[in-house]
């Protein structure tokens, strides 16, 4: 668009100030300044735009308000009532401003921009007229003109980086009302958000910035939810192009990607409506290291407490679920941590974990915490073990019978399946503390823990010794307690549990018997022949 020459008062043409006011020239002294620029502030806030007498009236003085003098001025109190008086010109000349130079224009606006910086202070003097400035460019919409500029994106950048730096906990909500206002009509009257102009809102989302700013955060959080019809294209463009196309240097913001997905989700899933494609697509990288920053990633979004992401895009959610049979190790471990989060936030999508006759999982080849749960890496089947027990503690109706058989099937070679099963069994069905159906449900537990006694690992009998002591009847009860919890274990037991428990009692007598007579030979006089029984002792008690 090309703009005419920039209008100026007529050289025999004198500038009309209002009553009262002399004329406001450099050679006048700042104090003096200040006191007449108060007097044109107050005429030009009672002028309307129906005022049209007025309007000609002052145009040469609305003019001269942005000749060099004033926006060049050292001043702090001159450029602030300059700036409230070119405000209130915008308002009263819309839609048509009188100033038509696009270099003016862009001077102005970035003369104004700079003004609002006043805003931080809340305790300062002038604190009203920045309100006062902020209010009018809110309400009057006033830096829509500079959609008609070139360069307007410089002006948008330089006002959404100063209000995001001057908004602070001082501030009431109207302020942040007029900075939501100003900025949502930018991004939702012009024609498209520019890369630059998106970072300045993004950055204040990205962890270090959000910690540094909250108010500013939130700010940044309110406008995305209030433009998401607008903006969401911007957003999608610069994930695909870093995602997608690769190219990180079209931001700065680039490696932050997947923190501001996250965040982004958080503040309304709409604003990534077409972004969650390209994250399917990067699921499936040839990178392992790629594909574990994008399982984390969906590992929250889907984990997430009220997340609808896995109902509402089924395709990415059974991709994801297929990176449990990764070929990358981190990546499976990974989906497995992630199991604990689905199974405690969100039991309706267990279902996929665990039962082949889910509609979505019918034609897999099998349940993916099962397969897991025989995983040549340790670390992962210890993980799956220790994500069904955490889950189950908190609320046993969060494991289905499935997911507890797959703890059952482990006790052979873990440790740590017997120690959940068994920390299970004294949470419901010794303190019952879910009812007796819940107790029912988990009953096979004890003849479980009992029959590995039967193993012929030393270690194997010494775990079922402890958790006999610890957590079937346990031994901080009392004596009458504890029998009683001894009495209605024993008649509950299946025919090889009592026999393992039966062996278990003899073996731990013999070995009592042994040490007391260890003790007696050790308190008689010292003998070659002594020594060898008392070493005998200690050769069978080892044995034991």
């Amino acid at each position: 668009m090309e703009f005419p020459q920039q209008q100026k008062p007529a050289g025999d043409s004198k500038i009309t100030y209002p009553p009262g006011v002399k004329e406001i020239t450099e050679k006048i002294s700042n104090d003096e300044v200040v006191k007449r620029l108060k007097m044109v502030v107050k005429t030009y806030m009672d002028m309307d735009q129906d005022s049209e007498e007025e309007k000609q009236q002052y145009l040469n003085l609305a003019l001269h308000l942005a000749s060099e003098f004033f926006l060049r001025n050292p001043n702090k109190d001159v450029r602030l009532l300059v700036a409230c008086c070119l405000a209130d010109i915008f308002r009263i000349y819309a839609p048509e401003a009188p100033y038509t130079s696009h270099d003016k224009l862009k001077d102005i606006f970035l003369f104004i921009t700079r003004q609002l910086k006043g805003l931080e202070d809340t305790k300062s003097p002038q604190f009203n007229r920045y309100f006062y400035l902020l209010e009018n460019l809110a309400w009057v919409k006033s830096y829509n003109i500079c959609f008609e500029l070139e360069d307007c994106n410089d002006i948008f950048i330089q006002l959404f980086k100063t209000l995001f730096s001057v908004i602070n906990n001082s501030h009431n909500q109207k302020v942040q009302m007029h900075m939501l206002d100003l900025m949502s009509s930018i991004i939702m009257e012009g024609d498209g958000v520019t890369q630059e102009l998106l970072d300045t809102i993004l950055i204040n989302l990205i962890p270090a910035h959000k910690n540094l700013n909250k108010q500013a955060y939130d700010l940044a959080k309110t406008l995305l939810k209030r433009t998401v019809q607008t903006i969401e294209t911007c957003i999608a463009n610069f994930f695909n192009q870093v995602l997608v196309m690769g190219k990180s240097s079209v931001s700065d913001l680039s490696e932050h990607v997947f923190d501001l997905i996250q965040e982004l989700f958080s503040i309304d899933p709409l604003l990534l409506t077409s972004v969650m494609p390209q994250l399917e697509f990067k699921l499936k990288s040839n990178d392992g290291e790629e594909r574990l920053a994008v399982v984390r990633l969906l590992a929250k979004l889907f984990g997430a407490k009220d997340s609808e992401l896995a109902t509402q895009n089924r395709p990415l959610w059974q991709c994801f679920l297929g990176r449990f049979n990764d070929i990358h190790v981190p990546v499976r471990l990974e989906s497995v941590k992630f199991a604990s989060h689905c199974l405690m936030n969100h039991p309706d999508l267990a279902r996929d974990l665990t039962d082949l006759t889910s509609r979505f999982l019918r034609n897999l080849p099998d349940m993916f915490l099962k397969v897991r749960s025989h995983d040549p890496e340790e670390a992962i089947r210890h993980d799956v073990i220790v994500t069904i027990i955490n889950a189950g503690k908190k609320d046993l109706n969060l494991v289905n019978d499935q997911l507890l058989g797959f703890v059952r099937e482990r006790t052979l070679d873990k440790r740590e399946a017997m120690m959940g099963l068994a920390q299970l069994f004294k949470k419901y069905c010794l303190h019952h503390e879910a009812g007796k159906e819940q107790a029912q449900k988990i009953s096979w537990i004890k003849d479980k823990l009992l029959h590995i006694y039967y193993q012929n690992s030393i270690d194997d009998k010494l775990l079922v010794e402890k958790i006999f002591a610890q957590y079937m009847v346990p031994h901080s009860l009392d004596t009458e307690e504890k029998m009683k919890c001894l009495y209605y274990l024993y008649a509950c037991l299946d025919t090889n549990a009592v026999k393992a428990l039966n062996e278990m009692w003899k073996c731990q007598n013999m070995l009592r018997g042994l040490v007391r007579e260890l003790l007696d030979l050790h308190k008689l006089p010292a003998s070659e022949a002594n020594t060898t029984a008392m070493f005998g002792k200690l050769m069978t008690i080892s044995s034991e």
